[in-house]
């Protein structure tokens, strides 16, 4: 998280700090910069929300269906010519 800083480099950064700003504004700093860290996070994830639009299923072009077969004069639904029948 630190890189390449040891226990003793972080507790001279602290002290320094410490030093330079007084026990009184260390809780004030730090309340701030989390804040800041908060704000600046929320308004990446707005702009990548703006970013990602959800990307839409390709339109797939459909070749039109054709029309429903008429039966011809001449044949039957099965295909079968059809055969005049005469009553005697």
């Amino acid at each position: 998280m630190f890189g390449g800083l040891g226990m003793w480099e972080i507790m001279l950064i602290f002290l320094v700090v410490l030093l330079l700003f007084g026990a009184k504004r260390l809780p004030e700093i730090g309340s701030s910069l989390g804040k800041g860290i908060r704000e600046f996070k929320s308004s990446i994830r707005e702009i990548e929300g703006e970013l990602k639009v959800p990307a839409e299923p390709p339109r797939v072009a459909r070749a039109p269906e054709p029309p429903p077969a008429r039966e011809q004069e001449g044949e039957g639904s099965d295909g079968e010519p059809r055969r005049l029948t005469t009553s005697q």
